[in-house]
């Protein structure tokens, strides 16, 4: 894979994250780093993430976060479009890290799963 074919979304404070990042780049892989509190994804770009993930974005919902808890969002009555507005305005909740490369789009909890993305495992 070359530069600019992996992205991660990612939070510098999470273990998990700084795991898979530490992963890729264990296997060669640079990729492109979105701090995604500092630099949200666009309301198109988490469309993308959420289809590339499998379509519905409440397994991308981080729901130990407390303002999960504070909106009720646990609560089926809300709609995909509606958790995605959530997400875009409380980018804390949307579950991290997120890797996004040409082999598919995964949240990657926990560290390993970010393997199944690569062409070869390290």
């Amino acid at each position: 894979m070359g530069a600019g074919d992996v992205t991660i979304y990612h939070n510098p404070a999470c273990g998990t994250s700084r795991n898979v990042l530490a992963l890729l780049r264990g296997a060669g892989v640079e990729p492109r780093i979105v701090e995604y509190l500092k630099h949200p994804p666009s309301r198109d770009e988490l469309r993308e993430i959420v289809a590339a993930t499998g379509g519905s974005i409440r397994p991308l919902l981080r729901e130990k976060e407390p303002q999960f808890k504070a909106l009720g969002l646990g609560d089926p009555k809300w709609s995909e479009d509606e958790l995605l507005a959530f997400v875009l305005e409380y980018p804390i909740l949307m579950n991290r890290p997120v890797v996004v490369t040409p082999h598919g789009t995964k949240l990657c909890r926990p560290s390993e799963t970010v393997l199944d993305l690569l062409p070869q495992k390290p």
